[in-house]
C-alpha cells in the first residue's frame, strides 16, 4: 500500500458526501415522523428514538472524520485484527447478548444496543479485499474460492446461530464482488437459475417441474448436437420407464408418487448420456447432464429446505409473497399495511406528520425495517422517487469510485461496499412494496439504529478515504 498522507479535503468526492448527508438528515426527520409523540414533540428529545438517532448521527460524523484522518495503510495492516475482534463479538453475543424476538443479536448497555453483525460486514469486506489482493491470488481456482470462503463463512455461520436471517443473507451479495473480480459468468447465472428453480418448485407441482427440466435438457442437447431424433427417443424412454414403474407399483398396491418415477427415470437416462458422452468424446455434453442432475437435486430438496431449515414465520412470509397463502391479518400484515401506507400517499404525499397509517402505528417496525412506507405515505410518489433516485446515484458513485482506484485492495473493497449497499437498498425497498420477502434489514442511512448507521458510514468513508488518497 502507498502512503496516503493527510491532505484529503480537496480531493474528497463531495457529491457522494452531500448525498450521504442528505440521506442521513432525511432519515432523521422520517424517524421523527414514524414515532412522533405529541407529549415529546421536540425532535431533540433524547428520551425518544429521534433524539437518540441524532446522537447516533453525531457519532457517525465523528467516525467519518476520524477515518478521513487515518493513513490508508492502517486499514490493510489492521484488517485481520479488526476481523478477529468482530468474530469474537459474534461469539460473545451468543452467550451474553440480549434476545429479542427469538434473535440473540445485541449487546445491551443501559439504553444502548450494539449489533456486532453490522460491524462484521465492514471487517469481512476489508479482510476479503486483503486476501484477494495478495500476491498470486487467483479467484477462479479451488484454492482461491477456498480462501474467500474461509473469510466469508465464519461470520455467516455465527450470524445464522443468532437467527438473524437478514444479516446472514447480506453476505450473499458478495457474489457480485466475486463476479467483478474474475468469477466466471456461468457461476452467477447458475446461482440465479437455482434461486428461480427453487421458487418455481414452490409455485408448481414438482412433477411438472421435473418434467419441464427433462424436456428442456433433452431439447438443448438435441439442438446443440443436431440429434433431435435421439433426444425425442430418450424422452420417450423416460416417459416409458416412468409409466411402467408407476403402473407396476399401483398393481402391487404400493402408495407411490409419480414424481419419484419421473425423476428416477430422468436421472438414469442422464447418467447413460454422461457415459456415452465420455465414451464418444462428445464435447461439453457433460455440462448439460450435470446441470440437469443438479436441477433435479434442487427440485427434490425444496421440501426439506423449506419445511426443515426455514422457520415457520419465514415459510409464511415466502408463501404470502408468492401468493401461495394469503394472510393479510397474520404473517402478511406488515407488508399489507406497508403497501396501504405507500399507496395512500398518492403523488405528492399527505404531508409531513400527516400520515394516518404512520400516526396510528398500523405498520410495525416503521422506524427501522419499514421506514420507506413512511416516506411513501407522507412524501408520496415524488418523495419516494427522489430517495430511490438518490440511492441509485449513490450506487453509481460508489461503482465509479471503485473503478478508478489504483490499488487492488481499495478497488476490491469498493466493489464489496457496492454489493452490500445494493443488497440492502433493493431488498429493503422491495419488501416494503411486496416484491421481496421480509427478512429484516435496514435501509442505509435512513432506518433507525446506531449500529447500522455507523457500519454503513464506515464502509462509505473508508472507500472515500481510499479515493482521496489514490494518487499519493
Amino acid at each position: 500500500m502507498r502512503n496516503s498522507g493527510n491532505t484529503t479535503t480537496g480531493k474528497l468526492d463531495w457529491v457522494t458526501i452531500l448525498i450521504y448527508l442528505f440521506l442521513v438528515f432525511f432519515g432523521w426527520i422520517n424517524i421523527y415522523a414514524a414515532v412522533y409523540n405529541e407529549e415529546h414533540a421536540s425532535i431533540f428529545d433524547f428520551s425518544q428514538k429521534y433524539g437518540m438517532q441524532l446522537l447516533w448521527i453525531a457519532a457517525a460524523l465523528v467516525i467519518a472524520s476520524v477515518i478521513m484522518l487515518l493513513d490508508t495503510r492502517l486499514f490493510y495492516a489492521f484488517s485481520e485484527i479488526f476481523y478477529g475482534f468482530t468474530i469474537f463479538l459474534l461469539i460473545l453475543v451468543l452467550v451474553a447478548g440480549k434476545e429479542v424476538n427469538g434473535q440473540r443479536c445485541w449487546f445491551e448497555l443501559g439504553g444502548l444496543r450494539i449489533q456486532p453483525a453490522e460491524f462484521a460486514k465492514v471487517s469481512t469486506v476489508l479482510l476479503l479485499a486483503r486476501v484477494m489482493c495478495s500476491y498470486n491470488f487467483v479467484l477462479n481456482t479451488f484454492r482461491g474460492y477456498l480462501k474467500a470462503a474461509a473469510v466469508v463463512l465464519p461470520p455467516v455461520l455465527l450470524i445464522m446461530l443468532q437467527h438473524d436471517t437478514g444479516s446472514m443473507l447480506v453476505y450473499c451479495s458478495l457474489i457480485l464482488l466475486f463476479y467483478k473480480e474474475g468469477m466466471p459468468g456461468w457461476v452467477l447465472a447458475v446461482t440465479i437459475s437455482a434461486a428461480v428453480l427453487f421458487i418455481f418448485s414452490l409455485l408448481f407441482d414438482k412433477v411438472y417441474v421435473v418434467m419441464a427440466l427433462a424436456v428442456t435438457a433433452l431439447a438443448i442437447a438435441g439442438y446443440a448436437y443436431r440429434r433431435m431424433k435421439t433426444a425425442v427417443f430418450l424422452g420417450l424412454i423416460v416417459a416409458g420407464l416412468s409409466a411402467l414403474g408407476y403402473t407396476l407399483a399401483l398393481q402391487v398396491g404400493a402408495e407411490v408418487d409419480l414424481y419419484y418415477f419421473i425423476a428416477g427415470s430422468t436421472v438414469l437416462v442422464a447418467l447413460v448420456m454422461l457415459v456415452v458422452g465420455f465414451a464418444r468424446h462428445i464435447k461439453r455434453l457433460w455440462v448439460i447432464v450435470v446441470i440437469l442432475l443438479g436441477s433435479i437435486g434442487i427440485n427434490y430438496s425444496v421440501d426439506y429446505v423449506f419445511n426443515k431449515v426455514l422457520a415457520i414465520h419465514q415459510q409464511k412470509r415466502i408463501n404470502d409473497l408468492l401468493g401461495i397463502e394469503s394472510d393479510p391479518l397474520g404473517w402478511g400484515y406488515n407488508v399489507n399495511q406497508s403497501k396501504i401506507a405507500i399507496g395512500s400517499g398518492g403523488f405528492v404525499g399527505k404531508g409531513f406528520l400527516q400520515g394516518t397509517q404512520t400516526k396510528y402505528n398500523f405498520v410495525p417496525e416503521q422506524s427501522t425495517d419499514f421506514i420507506f412506507c413512511t416516506i411513501g405515505e407522507e412524501w408520496g410518489f415524488v418523495g419516494s422517487a427522489v430517495i430511490v433516485g438518490l440511492f441509485t446515484l449513490l450506487l453509481f458513485r460508489i461503482m465509479l469510485i471503485a473503478d478508478r482506484q489504483r490499488e487492488s485492495f481499495a478497488r476490491i473493497f469498493g466493489y464489496g461496499v457496492l454489493s452490500i449497499f445494493f443488497f440492502h437498498f433493493a431488498i429493503n425497498v422491495g419488501m416494503t412494496i411486496g416484491l421481496a420477502p421480509v427478512i429484516g434489514i435496514p435501509l442505509p442511512f435512513i432506518s433507525y439504529g446506531g449500529s447500522s448507521l455507523w457500519s454503513f458510514s464506515m464502509l462509505l468513508f473508508i472507500l472515500l478515504k481510499f479515493d482521496s488518497s489514490r494518487f499519493e
